[in-house]
């Protein structure tokens, strides 16, 4: 099971809360106890991480950080995960999707990069997205793609 801590750091009435958050990040299947760190944040914060850590301009929907501990250190913490809630809100409405299913996605899809998994190849970019659509599926939410 993975236990997620959310700080939130962005002041919106559109935010779910945090036993929301753990039932995401619960239907991923793990082998072990693993702790993530969830910050959600404004355009600002977003745009600042982005541009200092991805070289980008502008604010993006989702970061994540996976931790890099110290060799010797055997604690189960897999990362940080970063979500913009004004741009989640603004793509859900643009894709005309249910803003709780796009939390969701960006959730499952923070994880699964903290889990490894990428999207800047093609093959590896379907085995993330069936992945996330399986996960999505399982939650009872619909096809993040379409």
């Amino acid at each position: 099971m993975i236990k997620v801590e959310v700080q939130f750091a962005a002041s919106t009435i559109d935010i779910p809360d945090e036993d929301t958050f753990q039932l995401w990040v619960g239907a991923l299947e793990v082998n072990s106890e693993q702790e993530v760190s969830l910050r959600i944040v404004d355009e600002a914060e977003m745009t600042q991480l982005n541009g200092q850590y991805r070289k980008r301009t502008g604010s993006t929907n989702v970061l994540s950080f996976p931790a890099e501990l110290p060799e010797g250190v055997d604690v189960p913490f897999l990362g940080d995960i970063i979500i913009c809630a004004p741009v989640v809100a603004k793509e859900a409405a643009d894709q005309g999707k249910s803003l709780d299913s796009h939390w969701a996605h960006m959730t499952v899809h923070g994880i699964l990069h903290l889990q490894g998994y990428d999207h800047i190849d093609e093959a590896e970019a379907e085995q993330m997205e069936s992945l996330e659509i399986e996960i999505m599926h399982k939650l009872g939410l619909s096809n993040p793609y379409v």
